[in-house]
């Protein structure tokens, strides 16, 4: 059973990146969607239904599944050691990874507050925070393929 399992590590581990590549797309698409609602939007407009159905939809339809995904295959290749946990890069991309899982669950009670007509932060601190996924996707792929650590 093992074997078998073993076998689809590599569909498993393109699925993994292919998850990968779509969460990081929203997680960098979804601040500058906030960004474009704090400062251009009326609160209780057209417009402000239309951004929170957007924002809804990142969220829900692509950047939830694709986190999901991430881990389920992340798990997996871990289960047939992927990793190798003698190596600080194998613990930097987990702090990494853990980061931006924080950094989704970050976003996504903003747009609770979106909905709440209670967003109380700036277009110039949701610009600051897409800084975030940047520096932690620049961390995970430099401790996974140059293995600094």
């Amino acid at each position: 059973m093992s074997e078998l399992l073993f076998s689809f590590y590599p569909w498993v581990k393109a699925l993994h990146i292919i998850a990968v590549i779509s969460w990081m797309a929203g997680i960098f698409y979804l601040p500058r969607l906030f960004v474009h609602h704090t400062e251009k939007v009326a609160l209780g407009s057209e417009t402000d239904a239309l951004f929170q159905m957007m924002e809804m939809k990142l969220l829900k339809v692509i950047m939830n599944p694709a986190m999901i995904v991430t881990w389920i295959a992340g798990l997996y290749m871990l289960a047939f050691g992927a990793f190798d946990w003698g190596a600080a890069w194998a613990w930097v991309k987990l702090a990494g990874v853990l980061g931006m899982t924080w950094f989704h669950i970050w976003l996504g009670q903003r747009r609770k507050e979106f909905v709440a007509g209670e967003n109380t932060l700036s277009g110039k601190r949701y610009r600051m925070m897409n800084e975030v996924p940047t520096v932690l996707m620049i961390l995970i792929v430099v401790a996974v393929i140059v293995r600094p650590f």
